[in-house]
């Protein structure tokens, strides 16, 4: 789904605790009026401490319904809380189809909020770029010092790198690590 370029405001006055409340409140409440547990919640925003407005607001709320990996996502407001708060809506809105349409209609509904299925995992060698004729030579020092110089490329802050990068890069060295464990 294309990323909303034209951010507008909300008229939504709702502070970042509340909307979380709301967020697991509406879902709590989907549960109940469904009949069909809400699992595996996971709230994925750029909100970090100290950082109060992140420069990408959007939010995405993933969880698992009847068996459906569910996952709704808002970036229309230049706020996080905003955001959320539409979120809590949505849940509300399909809680609306519940009682005057029926499970079948929300079953629909959701199959266009349907989870993209969980990127494939590369092993931490393809992640920190070993080769097979590196593998002699792999040490605890070795993947140190390939975890740094990687690190400086992918993290966030740098031009090319990302969130993902770098996350994918820490699983890559945690896993090295185990494995070799010199």
């Amino acid at each position: 789904m294309p990323r909303t370029t034209n951010k507008v405001a909300s008229k939504f006055k709702t502070a970042l605790s509340t909307a979380l409340k709301n967020v697991n409140s509406s879902l709590t409440l989907f549960a109940g009026d469904s009949g069909k547990r809400v699992e595996n919640v996971v709230i994925s925003s750029n909100v970090t401490l100290g950082v109060e407005r992140p420069a990408d607001p959007g939010v995405a709320v993933w969880f698992v319904w009847d068996g459906m990996q569910v996952c709704i996502a808002v970036d229309r407001y230049p706020k996080v809380e905003d955001n959320l708060q539409a979120i809590h809506h949505i849940v509300e809105a399909r809680r609306t189809e519940m009682r005057h349409g029926g499970l079948h209609i929300v079953r629909a509904t959701f199959r266009g909020f349907t989870a993209l299925p969980a990127p494939k995992n590369k092993g931490w060698r393809e992640v920190m770029d070993f080769l097979p004729q590196d593998e002699p030579q792999i040490t605890r020092d070795v993947i140190e010092s390939r975890f740094k110089r990687l690190a400086a490329q992918r993290h966030p802050d740098r031009p090319g790198g990302s969130h993902d990068a770098m996350t994918e890069l820490n699983h890559a060295k945690e896993q090295a690590l185990r494995e070799k464990g010199n």
